[in-house]
Order: structure tokens, then sequence, then C-alpha cells
């Protein structure tokens, strides 16, 4: 059974809460079209500014632990407003997960080009445990958790890979 998509919020949503404002991605969770691949997307272009801002791996890693924990509570005010857990508009779940794919993809755009389309996969097919996540906890921690679990097995696959690449070249 499919479920009906539900509308994005407007833009003056985002200004309400600003739980909304981060939870929505700073509005990249509002395009009417892919709004979890608008996300990932924005995810993607403002890794670059980041890492210029917390160039050290350890200082990344402590950002991204402290966005989790924000993005559980962001996505938790904002579902509850929504009416809808983890609405469509909800991306943060995506954009913190992919910053950290990305601080474990290879160097390289092509690494980096491939880790958004295995991320994209699994967090559309939701493998174990990230379905029981989606299905089981409605919170924001659940909201949360599934992406983060996308992102492991985005970070597994890759480096399947890059160990399958390095051994034949």
């Amino acid at each position: 059974m499919i479920k009906a998509k539900s509308p994005a919020p407007p833009l003056s949503f985002l200004l309400r809460h600003p739980a909304h404002l981060v939870a929505c991605g700073f509005g990249s969770g509002l395009s009417p079209w892919a709004s979890g691949t608008a996300g990932t997307l924005f995810a993607w272009l403002t890794y670059p500014f980041l890492r210029g801002l917390l160039p050290d791996d350890f200082a990344f890693a402590v950002f991204l632990l402290l966005a989790f924990v924000l993005g559980v509570t962001a996505c938790q005010i904002t579902g509850r407003a929504l009416g809808v857990t983890d609405h469509g508009s909800i991306v943060w779940d995506e954009i913190v997960p992919f910053w950290a794919v990305l601080l474990l993809t290879p160097a390289g755009w092509h690494w980096q080009l491939a880790a958004f389309f295995w991320f994209r996969f699994y967090d559309i097919i939701k493998p174990t445990p990230a379905d029981y996540f989606d299905k089981q906890v409605k919170n924001g921690l659940g909201v949360m958790m599934d992406d983060a679990i996308a992102a492991a097995y985005t970070v597994l696959t890759l480096a399947v890979f890059k160990l399958i690449v390095d051994r034949l070249i």
C-alpha cells in the first residue's frame, strides 16, 4: 500500500518555531518533489562549508552528535505540529546522517556521488533495523534513527566497493 504524501507546509511555517526551520532543513524540505532527496542535496552542498568551519574530524564528529540530538527534538516538535511523526517536509533526518556519510566517504566527487545514490537507496528501502525505527518508534528518535542506519549501510557499502577497487588497481 502506497501512503499519500502530506502536502508541504507554507514557508511561513518555518518561522513559527526554530525547530521547524531546523527539521525542515532550512527550507529544503519544502520541495514539492522528492523532499528527502532535496534534503540530502542540501547536506551535500553545505558539507564543504561546514568542513571549512570544522576541519578537524573530531570537532566535526562532535558537531554531528549535537546536530543529531538537536534533530531528535526538532523532528519531534515539528512532527507534532504537522500532525505526522515523519512528515515528508522533515529532512533534518537526511541531512545529519548524510553529513556523517560524507565525513567517512573516500576522497573524490565520484565517491560522493556514489554515497549520495547509496544513501538514497537505503533511506528508501529501509533495511533492518531501519524499518523497525520507521514503523515502530513514532517520535523524533525514530525519525532520526532510520536515516542514521541508512547512513551506516551506505558507509559499509562504500567500504566494500573501496576495498574491491583498491584490489583491482
